[in-house]
């Protein structure tokens, strides 16, 4: 099916924002779409503020958008270099040309073998230890976090008084009342969001943490998957399959970024920025399993986290690099004090053990 001109031209802009740099998700770019063929934009500069809300761009790079926009648009010259952006991120051009990875990154502190360099690759998920899934596919339904439903349902020791039963034995019984039935309400499982980094620096772990969310993904009633890295990608459905290396077949299909670079806080914006994405977050148990290997100043983590945990019931981070407790790199360090967990994500058994405790801690 071929595409109208105009939906074209609007429909191609997010393959350039993501080129340089920008976390532009599928339901932006659909939501793009609608928001300009519902304004009945009159000018250009409609579409461009449609573009800035839709796509959630942070002001301090309105200019390096704005460059992108005239250039898509209005067909003026692309920069070769975006104000403000280092080479690292410029060397990545939507010309098909290709940037080298160091094979060994030099040594230094924490974060700083991240790169925010997209690389899009496909690569086979591969199982993970079986002893700790059994045991949290086996448990997870009776202790995963739960809340009180809105629904009502009969108990003896309930605090509540039920009316209308009460009146139907009345009118059995010629208007007297033996008995006064009681109820109490019902409580559902919370819903967990799972946030799972799948850049490089995770390579090592990454594939156990999706055979984890594919055995929660069948055990929880709730459960909403996305993976983070150059860009942000829900994998809900393909892990709703009960086959599991099926699920992870489908699941690797979807991912593109797979052990490519970096870029945590964008993804998480981008997340917030769609509004079915951030209803899912709303009153749940959000766990981020990453590394915090954020390059650059952690602003925009920073932001993304505070309004994270503002929508959340709870918020948890699990990094393999703070098996004690303690943050280690400048990016956690910054959004530890937003945080209400930060623990361990090493093993398999670690972020098992969590989960089922979560209720607990609350």
């Amino acid at each position: 099916m071929t595409l109208p001109a105009p939906t074209q031209l609007l429909v191609s802009f997010a393959p350039l924002l993501r080129a340089n740099g920008f976390a532009a998700a599928p339901d932006q770019t659909i939501g793009f779409v609608e928001a300009t063929g519902l304004l009945g934009p009159t000018g250009i500069d409609d579409i461009r503020r449609a573009a800035r809300a839709l796509f959630a761009i942070p002001p301090d790079r309105f200019g390096n958008f704005d460059a992108l926009f005239n250039a898509h648009f209005l067909g003026a010259a692309l920069p070769q270099a975006m104000p403000g952006d280092d080479e690292e991120v410029a060397a990545y051009e939507p010309t098909g040309e290709t940037t080298e990875m160091p094979d060994t990154p030099d040594d230094g502190d924490p974060g700083e073998e991240a790169t925010a360099t997209e690389r899009l690759a496909h690569r086979p998920v591969i199982d993970s230890p079986e002893q700790a899934l059994t045991r949290l596919r086996r448990l997870a339904p009776s202790q995963l976090p739960r809340r009180r439903s809105r629904r009502l349902k009969q108990d003896r020791t309930g605090r509540l008084p039920d009316l209308r039963r009460t009146l139907r034995d009345a009118a059995r019984r010629d208007g007297e009342i033996l008995t006064l039935p009681k109820r109490r309400r019902q409580t559902r499982q919370r819903r967990i969001v799972l946030l799972i980094d799948i850049s490089g620096s995770m390579k090592d772990r990454s594939d156990s943490a999706l055979a984890l969310a594919h055995t929660l993904a069948q055990a929880a009633d709730r459960l909403e998957v996305f993976t983070l890295g150059t860009r942000l990608t829900r994998i809900t459905p393909a892990l709703r399959q009960r086959n599991r290396t099926r699920a992870l077949d489908r699941a690797a299909a979807l991912i593109a970024d797979i052990d490519g670079g970096t870029r945590i806080g964008e993804a998480l914006t981008a997340f917030l920025a769609v509004p079915r994405y951030a209803g899912f977050a709303r009153g749940a148990a959000v766990v981020v399993l990453s590394d915090g290997l954020e390059r650059g100043e952690p602003n925009t983590l920073v932001a993304a986290t505070q309004r994270l945990s503002r929508l959340a019931w709870r918020l948890d981070w699990l990094s393999p690099l703070a098996t004690d407790g303690t943050p280690e790199t400048q990016a956690i360090q910054a959004i530890a004090p937003m945080l209400d967990h930060l623990g361990d994500g090493a093993t398999t058994e670690a972020i098992s053990d969590h989960l089922l405790a979560m209720a607990d801690a609350a």
